[in-house]
């Protein structure tokens, strides 16, 4: 008999990590759906709208300086709480009502005020879902790349939908586009399994304000601040100028899909990655130059094809490294709070690099990649210069895990 009753507890611990694991990719590809959708084509609608190219560049810095302003406090609120899960659902239906909200403006201004409330709710999804999933690699035993690679195939879903709609609808109505999938996102939320709250080791009960005296934390939230925002002038303009090329709405999604299918192969082969997380964000920054030197070539069509594969190195890479980092550096139970902090950094580096951007590129138009060459190169030495306080795991409260696959 004791044997009879011991079958449904082992079955329920050995669903519990494929359930969560389930509800996760569902989520992360919601989110990356609307993202797919929003990134490449929002610079178009607000274009179509007749917004011009500095206003753009402005718009587009929001959900970037939010992320140092508003996003730290809500992730900072979400760990208080003890409650990821509950803030998940209610940024995502926040961040639906939102868009609904900028769609209905079609003034400078205006689009301005509403995209900047939206962004306040909006920022916080994807930092605050890693948060999530790295509990859930450390609680489950997974692997942080195969859960993330389902938000990157969503972007590839999102991309060609919007691409393939703009052939058919005028751009002016793509906003609607991107509402709709945000409501997508707030209805799969509910699906999120609610996991336990992590206790923190004595050790490491002041964790999260002892973060900022850290300087290996520095390290990791600023180099990755400067490789990521080196994608600023690509995420703003990269559209714009396709479409000014020539190229149709499928050419543009086709094209922003080559990079994105490489960054998942890049996440599925990460469990076989043997390289330290510090080495793979070094190598995701060099690839993020070479790429944007390129870029600033104004290549072929075919050449743009191929350095759109760099796109796999330059994000996915850096993505990798910097979350193996984390699961390494940041005790458990402050993690919302490190992403929160790695956001801050990240909106701070990035918007300014988003604003810039949009001043480069009135005037010198594809120059602007040689800026955030500069961008990359200069976290790449960041993080090689610092590697050695990097070497061991600074978190109290967890054991090791294979969060960046290695």
């Amino acid at each position: 008999m004791p044997g009879e009753s011991q079958i449904p507890i082992a079955s329920a611990a050995m669903l519990a990590p494929k359930r969560f694991a389930t509800s996760l990719a569902l989520f992360y590809g919601a989110v990356f759906t609307l993202v797919g959708a929003q990134m490449p084509f929002f610079p178009v609608w607000l274009r179509a709208v007749g917004i011009d190219a500095s206003w753009i560049g402005v718009i587009a810095a929001v959900p970037a300086v939010t992320r140092f302003t508003v996003l730290p406090f809500i992730a900072g609120l979400a760990e208080k709480r003890g409650s990821l899960h509950s803030a998940l659902i209610v940024t995502a239906f926040m961040t639906a009502l939102g868009f609904a909200a900028v769609g209905t403006q079609h003034q400078a201004i205006l689009v301005f005020l509403a995209y900047a409330v939206t962004a306040c709710v909006w920022t916080p999804i994807v930092p605050l879902t890693d948060a999530y999933a790295l509990r859930g690699v450390v609680r489950y035993g997974l692997n942080y790349g195969p859960l993330r690679l389902w938000g990157s195939a969503a972007f590839v879903v999102g991309a060609l939908a919007c691409g393939l709609l703009v052939e058919v609808i005028e751009a002016r109505q793509l906003i609607w586009v991107i509402a709709a999938l945000a409501a997508i996102g707030a209805v799969v939320s509910l699906g999120l399994k609610p996991l336990d709250n992590p206790k923190p080791h004595p050790a490491a009960l002041h964790g999260a304000t002892a973060l900022l005296r850290d300087g290996g934390f520095l390290v990791i939230i600023l180099s990755s601040a400067l490789i990521q925002g080196s994608h600023a002038a690509f995420y703003t303009f990269s559209s714009i100028t396709w479409q000014l090329a020539g190229f149709g709405g499928l050419t543009i999604a086709a094209l922003w899909v080559l990079g994105v299918l490489a960054e998942i192969v890049v996440f599925a082969l990460s469990p076989r990655f043997t390289w330290p997380p510090s080495a793979l964000v070094v190598i995701g920054a060099l690839c993020a130059m070479l790429r944007w030197l390129l870029t600033a070539q104004e290549p072929s069509a075919v050449l743009l094809a191929a350095v759109q594969l760099l796109h796999g190195f330059s994000f996915g890479l850096t993505q990798l490294g910097t979350m193996g980092l984390l699961v390494r550096q940041v005790p458990l139970h402050t993690m919302a709070r490190g992403q929160g902090y790695l956001a801050a950094c990240s909106g701070i580096v990035g918007g300014g690099a988003s604003i810039l951007s949009g001043v480069i590129y009135a005037r010198y138009g594809q120059g602007v990649y040689y800026v955030m060459a500069v961008m990359a190169l200069s976290g790449a030495i960041l993080m090689w210069s610092a590697r050695r306080l990097l070497l061991e795991p600074r978190s109290a409260d967890q054991p090791h895990n294979s969060a960046s696959g290695g």
